[in-house]
């Protein structure tokens, strides 16, 4: 294998040199190119008549994907972000120079070709070249067969050439950039304002979860990854702006699995004067919105099932679903001991001063979400696992928070806001106390915050949605690699 890569790169450099003795440049930028391959095609898919090279002159430029040679022509294919078309050179047509050099081209070479449009006789359009020009040379041959188990992994790494050979992979990436136009353009539509919040943080706040540490040399003082940027957006809540959000990336010091990468992207909004039911309705809403325009119906088909996402969706308490999806007992989950010992012969692990609210979502995580495949929002966590939501008016050990479920998946989260500062300032010390006790993803005391609350901040509703998940329940992708460009990955030896 090592000897056959050391001959093609050889043949390359022989045919660089041969490029170089006829003053061929191999990186040129002095082009212009007038067409799009989608817009022939379009534009002649109506004229099935066309035997023949028209006299209208197209200019088109891409990568040379397939190429067979015949002699005295060639048929070659090219690609740009908008399709593919074969191409056909004739040296009778070019000349004997021009003919040799492009003899001298590889598959993966970029290169601009001018001329008319015909259809052969197996009847595929065709740009019939007067001119072909090496605008790009390729170094490298480009793989066969780059899809498929044994290769997932060199995908991901090199991400370039995935989107070159695979082109269900450009199209995954073309949809998440739409996704994220079509959520962007739903809240500005409802009066949401789009701000940015720090990406380093003196206090990392906002979710449970362990940071990225980092130190920043002139302030002389240690900075972290954000995790969330909730406090952030509810300070511009206390400010008088309203409706906020914010398209973020978040940094997370946990593992990765094909639900998790420690650098994803999240939607975070904030509406003041509103409730989290409020935003189950929003919910509701949006990921119709992106279902209708994506796919143009409310049926998603995900790994080979039919998911149903037309409203209303689900609704259960955190108790009920254990009960009625987990197959558990009342007298069990409300007895704390019996909970624990469940929890734990299913392979929960507790720290010394995880109480019965921590047991409960751990037997949730377990029994509950994976078989939550259609819409599901689940209700009523307890005050144990929320420490910036608001408490529940007529029982005090839940909360008025939701989180959503799709795919057996968490997809988003939200609540009715804590905005009681003395309140908060008591949750904060309790995060302080687990973290002292060995949970380093409890909050630490943000004093800061507490003093804006103490400013008042209106009572609001705010809401985190993982658009990373949302993308992969859309394009029918598996894992979180296949939606982000360039996922973290362990280094190659």
């Amino acid at each position: 294998m090592e000897n056959e890569s050391k001959k093609i790169k050889q043949q390359r450099m022989d045919k660089v040199d041969f490029l170089r003795q006829h003053n061929v440049p191999l990186y040129p930028n002095d082009f212009s190119i007038k067409d799009k391959i989608l817009q022939i095609v379009e534009k002649f898919e109506a004229m099935p008549e066309l035997k023949e090279p028209g006299v209208e002159t197209f200019v088109v430029a891409g990568r040379i994907m397939a190429l067979r040679n015949f002699g005295k022509a060639c048929f070659f294919h090219i690609q740009d972000k908008s399709g593919r078309i074969q191409c056909y050179i004739q040296k009778s047509q070019v000349g004997e120079e021009a003919y040799n050099i492009f003899k001298k081209f590889d598959i993966g070479d970029i290169v601009m070709v001018s001329g008319p449009v015909f259809r052969t006789k197996t009847d595929e359009l065709t740009i019939s070249a007067d001119s072909v020009k090496l605008l790009t040379k390729n170094m490298r041959p480009l793989p066969e067969k780059f899809h498929g188990l044994k290769d997932v992994e060199l995908r991901y790494r090199q991400r370039y050439i995935d989107l070159i050979v695979n082109p269900e992979v450009k199209e995954v990436f073309i949809t998440r950039s739409r996704i994220i136009s079509l959520l962007r353009g739903f809240l500005q539509e409802r009066g949401f304002l789009e701000v940015e919040t720090p990406m380093m943080q003196s206090i990392p706040g906002g979710a449970t979860a362990k940071p990225f540490k980092t130190y920043h040399n002139a302030l002389d003082m240690d900075l972290y990854l954000r995790i969330a940027p909730e406090l952030y957006l509810k300070r511009l809540l206390v400010g008088g702006l309203e409706r906020v959000f914010e398209i973020n990336r978040n940094f997370r010091n946990e593992g990765i699995s094909v639900q998790h990468n420690p650098e994803f992207t999240m939607v975070e909004f904030y509406q003041a004067y509103a409730t989290y039911e409020d935003l189950i309705k929003i919910t509701e809403e949006l990921f119709c919105h992106i279902a209708n325009e994506i796919h143009g119906r409310t049926i998603i088909k995900y790994q080979g099932i039919d998911v149903d996402i037309t409203p209303p969706w689900a609704v259960y308490t955190l108790k009920d679903s254990l009960i009625s999806v987990g197959g558990l007992s009342a007298k069990l989950i409300n007895d704390p001991d019996s909970a624990r010992q469940k929890a734990i012969s299913l392979g929960g692990k507790f720290l010394h001063g995880d109480g019965h609210g921590k047991v409960l979502t751990k037997l949730f995580d377990i029994l509950v979400e994976p078989k939550l495949i259609n819409p599901t929002f689940i209700t009523s966590y307890p005050i144990e696992v929320s420490p910036l939501s608001r408490c529940n008016d007529i029982d005090k050990s839940i909360v008025d928070r939701f989180e959503l479920f799709i795919t057996g998946r968490e997809m988003a989260n939200g609540f009715s806001e804590l905005n009681d500062p003395a309140e908060q300032y008591l949750r904060f010390k309790k995060q302080v106390e687990d973290k002292d006790a060995g949970d380093e993803e409890a909050h630490p005391m943000d004093h800061d915050y507490i003093r804006a609350l103490e400013y008042g901040m209106p009572p609001a509703a705010g809401e985190g949605i993982g658009i990373d998940r949302m993308v992969m329940f859309f394009t029918d992708s598996a894992s979180i690699r296949d939606v982000i460009l360039f996922p973290q990955l362990k280094d190659s030896k």
